[in-house]
């Protein structure tokens, strides 16, 4: 007697695709995987966790930045993405993003129309001024890549719609030249032509894409941001903007306590490398929008390099420093930094220096024998290279200072009180100023859009924060801090007309907003 193979006495056919743990799928892969993420110690290695993550299950990868963006973003970017930058020859695993090497010379749009379409915004970087850690070459890619991540986390642009390019023009520095494993172009650096074909053949191939300039050179980054700017959708982000922001609501704070008028702060800048001027320029608005004139906004900030006050009568002042050098101080050379905070009296320090704890304990209590609330804001990245640590900065003034920095800190306890270090994070600004250009079709993106950018974040405290006097909101909520940031630039764009949105134009403020955040992925 024969059964009929689809008796019911016959069971099921088996799956025999064994290499799937049978009931996986009863299971949280997404907890799994963090799992796994917080048992790696050092940061590199989850970094290199979340690398590996990302290229055998992106949407995996996305759906655990999105849900724990306040543990996952360090990793991906600052503070962890220094060690990433500096290892990467040594850490490489697969190919991500895309070099344009100076080889490519003459062949930049076979190479660019190679790439899938669609790219809405780019971050590109020469690897030339990687953070505070110098010239890492082409190992600079990670920066771009972290960007990125941030753009898709904090203004929720979609992650194929982003581009991370390194441009690969030679470094110089010796022990990557000589390292056997380093992955770039080994020669020192020529730029100018490259600089123009590669502009040029990214807006035509990708017509239209937002480029943002990442951590060039002090030299480079003033002179491509001022050639290109005009032609193409581009900007430098660095962290003016957002440290313009941030001084906006330290300065009311520390005005409160002292009854200071705004328009008399004294911003002393330790550091005149290119982010320092550039924070520094970005300040002067602060105090044209008083009422000042530019000359009498230049009066009330102070630059310290390495060799001192900058003063107009130094010998040999680099063309960049020369903006805020000081006519009105014939003495001897002031080199000591706590000299400098004694003769200036200022009511607030800003570090961009890269020199790890340049602001010591006599020159913050210094700054403390003469503010009621100092504001010390040491915005060097990483950590390593921080001028103060929040704790000193705590201890040192009794818990006056008005702090923020350039990397993340713990809340520190005082005498029991609880006090949040603020962070002049770029994130909060450059997800949304991206996203603003992008559904605007901004045809560039001038000072007065980034400006508008920074009043909209220092407003975006809520009571709460407000009534703990941070300087900068949480950035638990920064896709709706995003979306305000993107809704004023847009309407910046359209008030110089150079907006290509008519959609965008007929919204209201809250049908534009909501058309914002309906935008994002």
């Amino acid at each position: 007697m024969s059964v009929s193979v689809m008796s019911p006495a016959v069971p099921a056919p088996i799956s025999f695709y064994t290499s799937i743990p049978p009931h996986i799928t009863e299971t949280d892969h997404v907890q799994r995987s963090l799992v796994q993420l917080r048992t790696k110690s050092k940061g590199l290695e989850q970094y290199i966790f979340l690398n590996g993550l990302k290229e055998r299950d992106p949407s995996l990868f996305y759906q655990i930045l999105l849900s724990n963006m306040m543990e996952i973003i360090p990793i991906l970017y600052t503070p962890t993405v220094g060690d990433a930058c500096s290892f990467y020859s040594h850490i490489w695993r697969h190919p991500e993003g895309l070099y344009i090497s100076i080889k490519h010379k003459g062949h930049i749009r076979q190479i660019l129309r190679a790439h899938p379409a669609g790219a809405k915004i780019s971050v590109v970087t020469d690897g030339s001024r990687i953070l505070g850690l110098g010239d890492l070459g082409a190992n600079g890619l990670p920066i771009s890549i972290g960007k990125l991540d941030l753009y898709v986390a904090g203004a929720g642009i979609r992650p194929s719609s982003t581009l991370p390019i390194c441009l690969d023009v030679g470094t110089n520095t010796k022990k990557f030249i000589e390292d056997p494993l380093y992955i770039g172009v080994r020669q020192t650096r020529p730029m100018d032509e490259f600089m123009e074909e590669f502009m040029s053949a990214m807006s035509e191939v990708f017509p239209e894409l937002v480029v943002q300039f990442e951590d060039f050179s002090t030299e480079n980054a003033f002179k491509y941001l001022d050639l290109f700017r005009s032609r193409y959708r581009v900007f430098n982000d660095d962290v003016s903007a957002v440290v313009l922001s941030g001084f906006l609501n330290a300065a009311r704070i520390s005005s409160a306590a002292s009854g200071l008028p705004l328009s008399e702060h004294r911003i002393l800048f330790f550091g005149a490398g290119s982010s320092g001027i550039g924070v520094a320029k970005q300040l002067v608005s602060f105090f044209t929008e008083l009422g000042l004139s530019v000359d009498e906004a230049k009066k009330q900030i102070y630059t310290v390099d390495s060799k001192g006050l900058i003063t107009a009568d130094r010998e040999g002042l680099q063309e960049h420093k020369k903006f805020f050098a000081r006519t009105d101080y014939q003495g001897p050379a002031l080199t000591s930094l706590v000299d400098i905070v004694n003769h200036v009296k200022p009511t607030a320090l800003l570090g961009l220096s890269t020199i790890g704890g340049a602001f010591t304990e006599e020159v913050v209590k210094a700054m403390a024998a003469t503010n009621n609330r100092p504001i010390i804001f040491p915005l060097s990245n990483p950590v390593s290279k921080c001028e103060l640590s929040f704790q000193d900065a705590i201890n040192w003034t009794n818990g006056r200072v008005v702090f923020a920095s350039g990397s993340p800190y713990n809340p520190v306890i005082y005498e029991g009180t609880t006090y949040e270090a603020g962070q002049g994070n770029n994130m909060y600004m450059f997800p949304g100023i991206g996203l603003g250009v992008i559904l605007s079709k901004a045809k560039h993106i001038t000072d007065a859009m980034v400006e508008k950018a920074a009043i909209a974040l220092s407003s975006s405290l809520n009571e709460e924060e407000n009534s703990r006097e941070l300087v900068y909101p949480r950035l638990d909520r920064i896709r709706d801090i995003s979306a305000q940031v993107a809704l004023v630039v847009a309407r910046e764009a359209q008030k110089e007309g150079i907006d290509n949105n008519i959609v965008l134009r007929s919204l209201n403020d809250n049908e534009a907003l909501k058309h914002i955040k309906g935008k994002m992925w």
